[in-house]
């Protein structure tokens, strides 16, 4: 009965997420359920739910992952990263400087020391912090 109660567990948080988070679990569930016709050993209804759980996972995620991550719409901030920008403040090593990618202005920081002026890359966004790199001519 306890399996039974748990596909179902799974399959609700599942349908309260839509994030593919339980789905795997509650097939492993089914699993193990199935397998109480066969056996009482708990033992082996546990190897049965953990071992198609794993393998459900394992066939399934990359696919999933392949259709549901294309569909990914970038965020108002992360559409700038591989913009340029241009330095209005000069970007020092270990210090931090600021950045104007499509009229914002961003702290920025970068590997390099940049001057004021230079026109720079967007690689990628940490908090409210934009790290640059020189654009190369």
């Amino acid at each position: 009965m306890i399996w039974f109660i748990l596909i179902f567990a799974f399959l609700i948080f599942e349908s309260l997420t839509l994030n593919l988070v339980t789905i795997w679990f509650a097939f492993g569930s089914l699993c193990a359920f199935i397998s109480t016709y066969f056996t009482n050993n708990i033992v082996i209804q546990l190897i049965v739910f953990t071992i198609t759980t794993i393998l459900s996972l394992i066939i399934t995620k990359p696919i999933f992952d392949k259709y549901i991550k294309k569909n990914i719409v970038k965020t108002n901030f992360d559409v700038i990263i591989g913009k340029e920008g241009i330095v209005t403040k000069d970007i020092k090593k270990n210090e931090n400087g600021r950045v104007k990618v499509d009229g914002k202005d961003w702290m920025a920081t970068s590997k390099t020391e940049i001057k004021e002026g230079t026109i720079v890359e967007i690689i990628k966004i940490e908090g409210a912090k934009v790290i640059v790199k020189e654009k190369e001519r």
